[in-house]
């Protein structure tokens, strides 16, 4: 029988995968809750696969996904079959399949592959994360002055002082800014070293227990807490992810 971490690997592969064919042949896509909240039959379809082959290698665990599927059980695998949509749909690079174990809302492992990359991203409690089968170095405390910081702001969001104010503040100490429009990518970058920490606010599960798992996996931190009226999610080496909490929890 495969272990966690394997079975990880091959269900986000298979999805990525799925997902990129389908993309080729043609797709219907609806919106959900705005123009740039869109969801495609790729999604569903890639969600299904991993769902019924969790369902069989894993009949006693829970399973969460973005596209509706909730089921309980002793642990949760948290699946977002297309992280990143409206890239995917757009043309864009930038997409991936994600899929984290989490036990008592702790990610114990995280896996992320990005198709039009062709880089599988794997890491957990007790494995370093590695692209492609080859280890990230671990990452070394550096402050936020000198580090790239990858975030994202909706427009609907901008009149909220409590969201606009405190990413300002975070922005504004960092050597530069990305917004790449998938938390699962993002993040596993951050593991990579490829970017220096991220800042979100209201990140849902999905988004976030992969990714989360990757850069602890890499040495790194987060931090995830309550302030100005929103959930503030952090992550990077462990200076950074201390700088810019205090940074977003004094903005106001």
């Amino acid at each position: 029988m495969q272990d966690d971490l394997e079975l990880a690997a091959s269900l986000v592969r298979e999805a990525g995968t799925l997902a990129a064919r389908m993309l080729a042949d043609g797709l219907t896509t609806h919106r959900k809750t705005s123009v740039s909240d869109v969801v495609s039959a790729a999604d569903h379809a890639a969600e299904r696969l991993v769902v019924d082959r969790l369902r069989a290698a894993r009949p006693g665990d829970g399973v969460v996904g973005e596209e509706g599927t909730d089921e309980p059980g002793v642990r949760t695998w948290f699946i977002d079959p297309v992280d990143g949509t409206y890239n995917f749909l757009s043309g864009l690079p930038t997409w991936c399949s994600a899929l984290a174990l989490a036990e008592d809302t702790t990610p114990v492992l995280g896996a992320v592959f990005q198709a039009t990359s062709d880089e599988l991203w794997l890491g957990g409690r007790d494995l370093q994360t590695s692209c492609n089968g080859r280890p990230v170095d671990k990452l070394a405390d550096r402050p936020v002055a000198e580090l790239s910081l990858a975030s994202y702001l909706h427009p609907t969001t901008l009149p909220d002082d409590g969201a606009r104010i405190p990413l300002l503040r975070a922005m504004q100490a960092a050597a530069t800014v990305r917004m790449l429009g998938s938390g699962s990518v993002e993040l596993a970058s951050i593991a990579g070293g490829r970017l220096g920490a991220s800042v979100q606010l209201d990140s849902l599960d999905w988004d976030w227990f992969p990714g989360a798992a990757l850069v602890h996996a890499a040495g790194g931190a987060t931090a995830v807490f309550e302030a100005h009226g929103h959930r503030w999610h952090i992550a990077g080496n462990a200076q950074a992810v201390a700088e810019l909490a205090e940074l977003v929890q004094a903005a106001l």
